[in-house]
């Protein structure tokens, strides 16, 4: 049956003989003549600026999806999809007359009335906030928003002039990207079109003008060259069917304004497409094209081998053609060509029979198509953000998304410009986006901040005991990546915090039991309330931090609080020496290390050199015999198994470590390549490292490169490690434990 055009009118007759050419179920048909009734009572006496009656609106709205041949509930919402809001229709008499699944996807569809926003563009976006949510859970919603919107552009000629631009930039921005996604593009080319006959007049109406003059001149090229590959085509016995392509006038407008190409520049205005009915015969055709045409260098693509984000496929290729003439070919299946032209429509059609599942239906075409799953799941990670946050961020991590990156397996994943192997990461899969410690890139190991392009070959290397860091969120590009960077910061910061504040907890319990005082008045928040100040806390549970962190002692602050006699330091030194037999009194000119115990003074510590402790890491004393106290860092596995009734609470003494700076041993391991270790030398002279002792050599087969640094504090070693892992080749970076 032939479709009807944009100027033609249809009827509910049209729309049910359509319909009927592929649904025959009885109670199908009766649904859609039920819808059809419906609007008739509701939507009477209701006009459109044209003076006709709304239904035909509606009556259209059906006829389109009828023509991606959508199954019966979704031409029924088709036709309903105003009547809730233009007629006051309650949610409960949907549901009573139409049922759940219909009433759902109308309110998917339904136009959202003003809302109370000064900024215009806040409802435009709210609005499709609402659109994009509802399309994320069922397809349909938008097919049924896609044909409304076409045969709203069909007729604009009757609205005001400024609402012509605002209708045809929303078309442009939104419905048109949507359904070349979708790869409906019998739609989109209508829309685009009939967008920049009202954005740019003058422009489409002197690119209409160029087509007309050149139309027979073109035609008769056109003409010669299916004559000739008809003739080639028929004598080695081929099948197939094959048309003239007509260049839409939005496609020549990119062209000539946005690439700045003249008209005569112009090499696929004169195309051919040839459909035939095996895949194989496209690649046997394609070789009979070029044995006897030349084809021009670089304009090969095949997108059978590797479809389009959008499931598209076909080969397409420029030769010089007959009179001289420039020809693009497209060559293709049947399956291929009905893809093509209607899309993610045409591959799931409506199929009768009791097999058939709306959700099912729903699922396979986000496994087929790679972006509909990452805009659903990034639809429900940022539906909370402000409506102009959330279209922005779809628009440009999915909308337009135009870097192709493969996976090792030859899957390919979609990201906006700029994305990064972090990007990469996680649009894989949220934990190997958590883990990731590094990538390759084509086979060669580059920094995590790398920006990716079409057609690179990107492998995640993970270490499922790293995480996220926060100098991620300076580089990676997509919103998705973002939000999964920051919630699990937030998440680790909250347990962190937890056990920082039962860890001082835990030292502030111990001090009060120590010093034998009344637990249930020394752990109230209120003994504390006048002296947080002097401690730099806001509350509590701030002061429970500074003692978990070690950044002061409970001793100092029960000093405060509830001062003892001298003698009490002398006991509790004289306890450690008869406990443990080891505390060896300091002479009085040796130099302070910056760690203190309690508030004790005299005794002999020293910082240990398996692990090299350094001002800003977690610290514990283990009291050895004969040497004093020994510090070590508290996850040090050298002090993991050693008898708890010699570890003591030590602490930085910050006030006491000004311009000293602690020897550190690093270990890095990364790719062996030319110049690593003079890139390793430069970054550290850029950040201010001082380096005491360097080696480098080759360890299975990785560059290995063990230094030794002089650093103030644990914050200047993590950012010169940050930095480090900035230089390409570098994997892997940790402190040696000796």
């Amino acid at each position: 049956m032939e479709i009807k055009g944009a100027k033609d009118q249809v009827t509910f007759e049209d729309v049910k003989a359509l319909a009927s050419t592929y649904i025959t179920n009885p109670e199908s048909l009766a649904l859609i003549q039920k819808a059809y009734d419906y609007i008739m009572v509701m939507h009477d006496g209701q006009k459109r600026r044209s003076g006709e009656p709304y239904t035909i609106h509606l009556i259209w709205v059906a006829y389109i999806l009828c023509t991606l041949q959508t199954g019966p509930v979704t031409i029924a919402a088709g036709l309903l999809h105003d009547v809730m809001e233009d007629c006051d229709v309650p949610r409960e008499e949907m549901i009573e007359r139409f049922g759940e699944e219909i009433t759902t996807l109308v309110e998917g569809v339904t136009k959202i009335n003003k809302m109370p926003y000064m900024d215009e563009s806040e409802i435009y976006a709210e609005n499709h906030r609402k659109i994009y949510i509802a399309m994320a859970k069922d397809i349909r919603v938008i097919l049924i928003k896609l044909a409304d919107r076409l045969h709203n552009m069909r007729t604009l000629e009757f609205m005001p002039p400024e609402k012509q631009q605002r209708i045809s930039r929303e078309t442009m921005e939104v419905y048109a990207p949507i359904a070349h996604r979708l790869g409906i593009n019998d739609i989109r080319v209508e829309l685009e079109d009939l967008c920049l006959y009202y954005l740019d007049p003058t422009a489409y109406h002197e690119i209409v003008e160029l087509l007309e003059q050149k139309k027979s001149e073109r035609k008769e090229h056109v003409d010669m060259m299916m004559k000739e590959v008809k003739a080639l085509l028929d004598e080695h016995h081929v099948s197939y069917r094959m048309k003239g392509r007509a260049k839409h006038i939005y496609s020549i407008y990119k062209k000539m304004v946005i690439k700045h190409k003249r008209f005569d520049e112009l090499y696929d205005l004169n195309a051919l497409r040839i459909i035939l009915d095996d895949h194989v015969n496209c690649y046997e055709v394609l070789g009979l094209i070029h044995e006897r045409y030349r084809p021009l260098p670089g304009r090969f693509k095949d997108y059978i081998a590797m479809p389009k984000p959008n499931m598209y496929q076909s080969l397409h290729t420029a030769v010089i053609g007959a009179g001289g003439q420039i020809f693009e070919i497209q060559i293709r299946t049947e399956s291929m060509d009905q893809l093509a032209e209607r899309g993610v429509a045409s591959h799931w059609r409506y199929k009768e029979g009791k097999n058939y599942s709306a959700s099912r239906e729903q699922k396979e075409i986000g496994e087929k198509l790679q972006w509909l799953s990452d805009f659903i799941a990034l639809s429900d990670e940022i539906k909370d953000e402000k409506a102009q946050e959330y279209y922005d961020t779809l628009k440009r991590d999915i909308f337009e998304a135009n870097v192709y990156v493969l996976t090792p397996q030859g899957k390919i994943i979609e990201l906006p410009n700029g994305s990064t192997p972090i990007d990469f990461a996680y649009r894989i899969h949220t934990e190997v986006g958590h883990h990731a410690v590094g990538a390759l890139v084509n086979n060669v190991m580059v920094p995590i901040d790398t920006k990716l392009k079409t057609g690179n070959i990107c492998e995640i290397k993970t270490n499922k005991n790293s995480g996220p860091s926060e100098d991620w969120l300076k580089f990676v590009r997509t919103a998705s990546a973002r939000n999964k960077i920051r919630s699990y910061i937030m998440k680790r910061d909250a347990e962190t915090k937890k056990e920082i504040i039962e860890e001082g907890r835990r030292l502030l319990k111990e001090e009060i039991k120590l010093r034998d005082l009344d637990e249930k008045i020394f752990m109230a928040p209120d003994t504390y309330k006048n002296y947080l100040g002097s401690f730099g806390a806001r509350n509590f549970e701030d002061l429970l931090i500074i003692l978990g962190k070690r950044q002061a002692a409970p001793a100092t602050l029960l000093e405060k609080v509830q001062p003892t006699k001298k003698s009490f330091f002398d006991n509790l030194s004289k306890m450690l020496k008869k406990n443990q037999n080891t505390a060896i009194m300091n002479k009085k000119n040796e130099k302070s290390i910056g760690i203190n115990i309690s508030n004790i003074t005299g005794l002999k510590m020293q910082i240990s050199k398996c692990c090299s402790p350094i001002p800003g890491d977690s610290i514990v004393g283990f009291v050895s015999k004969g040497q004093g106290i020994k510090v070590h860092r508290s996850d040090c596995p050298n002090v993991q198994n050693v008898d708890k009734g010699r570890l003591i609470d030590v602490y930085w003494d910050y006030t006491n470590l000004e311009n000293k700076k602690y020897n550190v041993d690093l270990e890095i391991v990364g790719l062996d390549r030319p110049n690593l270790l003079s890139d390793v030398v430069t970054c550290l002279g850029q950040v201010n490292v001082n380096i005491m002792n360097i080696n480098a050599g080759i360890k299975d087969l990785d560059a290995n490169i063990r230094l030794t640094l002089a650093v103030e504090n644990a914050e200047i070693l993590q950012i010169t490690i940050d930095n480090l892992k900035k230089i390409q080749g570098v994997a892997t970076i940790k402190r040696v434990i000796h």
